[in-house]
């Protein structure tokens, strides 16, 4: 299935072999609790309580005479450990320990004789207790109010010695949250008492809310009050000290004002979480590292025929609000729609129904999320229970008291894009599987082999492209934040496809407003990514224009001789040497493909101008980042893209078993040959596109197998639209490797005629015959002629210069012999291989009794 649910917990595997071992063992042994009399024979009171900061797990159970057992696993030693028992008929309502596990905070409420809790009896009372447990001494009465309480100590960054003081968070359903302030001294060595437990100091957090949410892993309070009707969204920050701050608020377009009290994250509470959760609004707070700050909400359900639920994407100043049709309403189950925080992705599902993979990261365009219907196989998987998201990628089963850790599936993902027909989940599981993190080397290659074998597949975007462009991004993703703001992480811009079975409604939202001005960590990039929407500021992911340009201009400048600053074009040749040594350095293994085996300078420049453009945009754009370290990114971005060129290339090298002897062009090409000329094409247009460098070589090896494998009239036609670039090293290998057949003349002279004057000029030398020489003697002619002005000519000519008698020729020669002798026109054509008036005559007379069959 598309989710990989690890267990790091099971209550009934990591819990109940430990107490039946502890009830198997002789009374005499003194044990806490210890005895036959003390367990009952089944276990069905088990259950998880909490789940703390640290990992450890908070459990309890009741025995034969209704005394509850509260438990700990520490999720470090996997080691259980007995906390404490209340020699009562007891029902918990919550619980917590603190760090150093001195202190025990319960909420407790009387239970009846089923077992259930008495809310009717007249003088019920819910007991608020912390209790000293290191050694057990002091109950301390917290609260016994006819409300009920909820507790959660706060655990501090700081663990590296048990702090004198402890806060605690006690959460009322009378809608007021507390901070307890304790004090605890150490007397006896290690025994743990509570200072002045008469009197908790305590302040006064938050009042008048409907709804809290509890993030232990980044000690954060999330909570709702209504302001005149409106939901407003809070949070506040708690740190190691006793200081707190609200954070932000919020508005929420949502209506909250008859729904209730909910908790999310307090422990489990079954007075809240066992029931009707079908007919319950479902709200949670999801975040990440980068930033990101997203409300999923499923309101109450009208109907099974359809579900909708919101996402407010707060960092990105829109919600999307979908709508998914169920196609089999009769068979519904009442459960809710589940929300699991994954990072990058948030999972919606409905059991049976469907499951949503949304991108959090990337949400503008649909085709970046997973959308899949009740008939998949990877639903029907899913767990049917609840499940509650913990911090980071941690899910509760309360039912069943198994704590998993979440995380996308690769190798499912992988198999589900060789099966998928639908460009929009290939799109959607590509950028999946990429965003997984680094990619072990075997994973990396089946990706590679799907691209290679599925390129013309896609017919709403450019496979080549996506994979590329998506891959090297999330190769360096992790260096730096904001880099979803400074690179492009796809090929596609817009998306206007529908998907079945999906309604999406965009709108724009009220982005929060931060309370506080000094930012650290978390804070500082959800404050640069609202900043980012408030200001409007214009895209910023970089662009090749300026790179295109350029390198446009630096080639034109070459083809007319003229060309700038030698110590400019050196230091962008540099670039292009950095960049080729630090992808041989990342790959050590020799490659089949016969690439990087000359200098084409061409690729050479524009690998070094994207560097050069590269860096100075994130330069601008990074702060904080040290610039070794921004150059290093750019040399790993551009290595990654020419390796997956080259990779993409070498997978269908290899599946082919073509060999070096492809360079040679006296043989005709097989269809193997023909399959990866058409590869090449396809990289090539993908390339050219976006003006993304190519391995030196690739021209050479393009233009190659055309020749080997293209009819004439064909590959005339590539070269003509510029899909078959002529390199002066294929050129060269055509001219001496081809002998001068009928048919092999006629290419060269093909080839030779297409190509620009100066490079022509060059390899018509290396090519002894009558057409070479043709050529030679046209561009001597046209240069000589290119400023002659005609003079009146009173001579007459001498025809003892010339062994043929050939008047027009006769006199075309003599005028070329008059401007040959001037000493401007000598000195404007030295070096050219002793070329002259004699050489253009014996040309066009070995040229004209050849044509003419002479």
């Amino acid at each position: 299935m598309a989710l990989c649910f690890t267990a790091a917990f099971d209550l009934r595997k990591d819990v109940l072999p430990w107490l039946r071992a502890r009830r198997a063992a002789p009374a005499a042994a003194g044990a806490p609790g210890g005895g036959a009399d003390v367990l009952e024979n089944n276990y069905e009171s088990l259950r998880v309580l909490n789940v703390e900061r640290n990992g450890n797990i908070i459990y309890t159970y009741k025995d034969d005479k209704g005394n509850i057992f509260f438990g700990l696993y520490d999720s470090q030693t996997r080691q259980n450990e007995h906390i404490y028992t209340f020699e009562k008929d007891l029902q918990v309502v919550s619980c917590s320990v603190n760090n150093e596990r001195t202190l025990l905070a319960a909420s407790l409420v009387q239970s009846t004789k089923e077992g259930g809790m008495n809310e009717l009896q007249q003088g019920s009372k819910c007991l608020t207790l912390l209790v000293e447990i290191h050694p057990v001494n002091n109950v301390k009465v917290l609260k016994a109010v006819d409300s009920h309480i909820w507790v959660q100590f706060l655990y501090p960054h700081v663990e590296s010695h048990p702090l004198s003081e402890n806060h605690l968070l006690l959460i009322s359903e009378e809608k007021y949250i507390e901070q307890f302030h304790i004090q605890v001294i150490q007397e006896d060595g290690n025994k743990v008492m509570i200072k002045n437990s008469g009197h908790l100091p305590r302040d006064r957090v938050a009042e008048d809310f409907v709804w809290a949410q509890w993030d232990m892993s980044e000690q954060r309070l999330y909570y709702i009050d209504l302001k005149k009707s409106r939901s407003i969204l809070k949070c506040i920050q708690f740190y190691a000290d006793e200081n707190f701050d609200l954070m932000f608020e919020a508005p929420l377009d949502i209506s909250l004002s008859d729904s209730g009290f909910k908790l999310v994250n307090f422990g489990c509470d079954y007075l809240q979480d066992q029931e009707k959760l079908s007919t319950h609004l479902t709200l949670c707070v999801f975040t990440n590292r980068t930033g990101s700050l997203c409300v999923c909400y499923s309101p109450k359900f009208d109907s099974w025929e359809q579900i909708t639920y919101s996402v407010f994407y707060f960092h990105k100043g829109h919600s999307k609000t979908f709508t998914a049709a169920l196609e089999s309403a009769a068979s519904h189950v009442a459960k809710g729609v589940t929300f699991l925080n994954l990072d990058y992705y948030v999972a919606v599902y409905l059991p049976g129904h469907f499951f949503h993979l949304l991108n959090i990261q990337h949400p503008d365009l649909i085709c970046h999320s997973l959308f899949l219907t009740g008939k998949n196989e990877m639903i029907d998987m899913l767990p049917h229970s609840p499940l509650q998201s913990l911090s980071g990628s941690l899910i509760l089963e309360w039912c069943s008291g198994k704590l998993y850790r979440a995380l996308l599936n690769r190798s499912y993902l992988l198999e589900f894009l060789w099966n998928t027909c639908l460009d929009y989940e290939k799109m959607a599981v590509l950028h999946c599987v990429l965003s997984c993190g680094s990619h072990p080397q075997s994973l990396e290659a089946q990706i590679i082999q799907w691209v290679s074998e599925n390129i013309s597949a896609c017919h709403s975007f450019d496979l080549i492209q996506e994979f590329i462009i998506a891959s090297s991004y999330w190769s360096i993703y992790p260096e730096a934040s904001n880099m979803d703001k400074l690179l492009p992480y796809s090929s596609v811009l817009t998306w206007n496809a529908e998907i079945p079975g999906i309604t999406l409604m965009t709108e724009e939202i009220a982005l929060p407003f931060m309370k506080v001005h000094s930012f650290k960590g978390y804070w500082e990039k959800l404050n640069s990514n609202l900043e980012y929407v408030k200001c409007a500021k214009p895209h910023l992911h970089y662009s090749n224009s300026v790179v295109r340009r350029e390198w446009h201009s630096l080639i034109s400048e070459e083809k007319t001789g003229k060309r700038r600053s030698t110590a400019y074009v050196r230091n962008i040749l540099g670039n292009a040497i950095k960049v080729i040594s630090n992808l041989e350095a990342r790959n050590l293994e020799p490659r089949l493909t016969p690439l990087f085996q000359e200098e084409d300078n061409h690729q050479r420049l524009l690998m070094g101008l994207m560097v050069s453009e590269l860096k100075d945009h994130l330069l601008r754009h990074l702060r904080g980042v040290e610039k070794k370290k921004i150059e290093q990114m750019v040399l790993d971005y551009i290595s990654k893209l020419l390796d997956l060129i080259c990779r993409i290339l070498e997978t269908s090298w290899r599946k082919h078993n073509l060999q070096s002897w492809v360079l040679h062009l006296d043989r005709c090409g097989s269809a193997a040959e023909l399959a990866v000329f058409h590869l090449m094409t396809r990289i090539l247009e993908a390339t050219n596109s976006l003006i993304l460098p190519l391995p030196p070589g690739f021209h050479t090896l393009h233009t190659v197998l055309g020749v080997r494998c293209l009819p004439l009239h064909t590959l005339l036609h590539y070269i003509d639209n510029g899909v078959l670039l002529l390199t002066e090293t294929a050129v060269t290998r055509l001219m001496k490797d081809l002998d001068n057949t009928e048919k092999n003349e006629k290419l060269k002279f093909s080839i030779i005629g297409r190509l620009p004057p100066l490079f022509g000029q060059k390899i018509c030398r290396l090519w002894d015959h009558p057409m070479s020489s043709n050529l030679i003697s046209r561009n001597h002619v046209k240069k000589l002629l290119q400023n002659y002005k005609k003079q009146p000519r009173n001579s007459v000519i001498d025809k003892s210069l010339f062994s043929v008698e050939f008047l027009p020729l006769n006199y075309f020669i003599e005028i070329l012999t008059d401007i040959e002798s001037s000493s401007q026109a000598l000195s404007a054509f030295e070096g050219h291989d002793n070329v002259d008036a004699k050489f253009v005559g014996e040309a066009a007379l070995k040229h004209t009794t050849m044509l003419l069959g002479l």
